[in-house]
């Protein structure tokens, strides 16, 4: 098919790549020539296994193309796809100033029938406004062919995009055009032919799927943080409970993992997209709110702790972090906790010697003041992330921190405590090798001792 799909963010790119691999023409459109230039010249701006080289492959087979121009990208297109950003706005709402954009783009350039799909999350009634403006505009020029609007948002995981897309586990598409659905349904052949996985709704609905479906992972995140706190109120294991809980097959272990909080650019914006959506039509979502809250707070633990251990004397302080981006498998740092813990350590007078294997770029771009002071640096990796380090702090649990030398962290780190906001360590041989360790939901303030 004749694919143009405007966004080159981290849905359109990873989109636009695995669709071109499945033996697609696809042109990506972005209003950013800067961007564009880099990406015509096989590079990714974003860090994700495998995009890279599934983008540069079929940039040489001619599959992928990247342009400024939409009026030619529009040309040929059977089906265009609508992957731009919805930043939350003030009050928490989304912002859609750019899908509104790209419809009227749509509108004003497109020429013949095609099938426009919004794979940006957007609050429910959002393929309604975009049928509206690229049918205005259609009018206008007084064109009369009939263009299709369907909801089709992305499940993608943020370090696993490429093998989410490839192999899903649900593809849902919202419309009640028979044209539109048969269209869906050849475009994701490739990715289908195990057991069907298309799903068919009506438009809204298919649009609150991936609210709801955000709402309930980000739920259970801050269900099982909520219980974490209280269990180092009373001198519970969190991990014990955590693997008790999770035999239950209405549970299960996903997403029930303690630590300092979720991040990214999914679950803290359509949490609270999805409660303002509510309070507009008159509900007041109060779990929503609390899910948010309670994530607040977390992000803030790592800081406690380590303030308390210092009796808040933290002045001068020099603290080693490992892992910046809010997950493993990701330069993303949108919401990321580690951001969190930085400032305040800044604002307590404290240093940051900071290792991650692939956010350290775009931390120096967030924080170039601090880079520039000394206040932050970044380490050539977790070991020498060590050096002068009165402490270690936790943030990410990249794979490579998890077997770490105990030993050296303890002759290294000069009070010999660790702060795992991530309880990735092992707490018995950290504590045999001499260091404090203080994990999340572990009893006593959460130190194993």
């Amino acid at each position: 098919m004749q694919i143009t799909l405007f966004g080159t963010g981290y849905v359109g790119l990873v989109t636009g790549a695995c669709f071109a691999a499945a033996g697609n023409d696809v042109i990506c459109v972005d209003i950013d020539a800067d961007r564009v230039a880099l990406l015509q010249a096989g590079e990714c701006p974003i860090y994700e296994p495998r995009l890279k080289e599934t983008m540069n492959a079929n940039q040489r087979a001619g599959r992928l193309q990247f342009t400024t121009d939409a009026k030619a990208a529009m040309e040929h297109a059977e089906v265009i796809f609508i992957c731009v950003g919805t930043p939350p706005r003030e009050d928490g709402s989304s912002d859609l100033s750019a899908v509104e954009a790209v419809a009227r783009s749509i509108g004003q350039h497109l020429t013949h029938e095609a099938v426009v799909v919004n794979k940006s999350t957007v609050p429910v009634g959002t393929g309604d406004r975009v049928e509206s403006i690229i049918r205005t505009a259609l009018a206008e020029r007084g064109e009369g062919f009939d263009v299709d609007v369907v909801s089709n948002p992305e499940f993608l995981k943020e370090g696993a995009a490429i093998q989410d897309f490839q192999k899903p586990d649900r593809i849902i598409v919202g419309t009640n055009s028979g044209n539109a659905i048969e269209m869906m349904r050849e475009l994701y052949a490739p990715f289908n032919r195990n057991h069907n996985r298309l799903m068919v709704m009506d438009r809204r609905s298919s649009e609150f799927t991936k609210y709801a479906a955000n709402a309930m992972l980000a739920t259970k995140i801050s269900f099982m943080n909520e219980m974490a706190n209280i269990a180092e109120r009373i001198g519970v294991d969190i991990e014990s409970v955590r693997i008790g809980i999770g035999s239950d097959p209405r549970i299960g272990y996903s997403f029930i993992y303690p630590g300092v909080g979720f991040g990214g650019s999914c679950f803290p914006k359509d949490v609270q997209s999805l409660e303002r959506e509510a309070h507009r039509a008159g509900y007041e979502a109060d779990l929503l709110r609390a899910v948010n809250e309670v994530n607040e707070r977390q992000k803030g633990l790592l800081f406690t702790k380590i303030d308390a251990f210092f009796d808040h004397q933290l002045e001068g302080k020099v603290i080693a972090i490992w892992g910046l981006a809010f997950k493993p498998n990701t330069d993303d740092m949108r919401e990321a906790p580690s951001r969190v813990l930085m400032e305040s350590l800044w604002e307590a007078g404290a240093t940051v010697r900071a290792f991650d294997p692939a956010a350290m770029q775009e931390t120096a771009r967030l924080y170039p003041d601090q880079v520039a002071s000394g206040q932050l640096v970044f380490a050539g990796d977790a070991e020498d992330a060590l050096t002068g380090a009165n402490a270690l702090a936790i943030c990410t649990e990249w794979r490579e921190f998890q077997m770490p030398d105990y030993a050296q962290i303890a002759e290294r780190v000069s009070h010999a405590v660790v702060f795992d906001g991530r309880n990735i360590l092992d707490r018995s041989r950290a504590s045999a090798e001499g260091l404090t360790y203080y994990g999340i939901g572990l009893g006593e303030n959460g130190r194993f001792a």
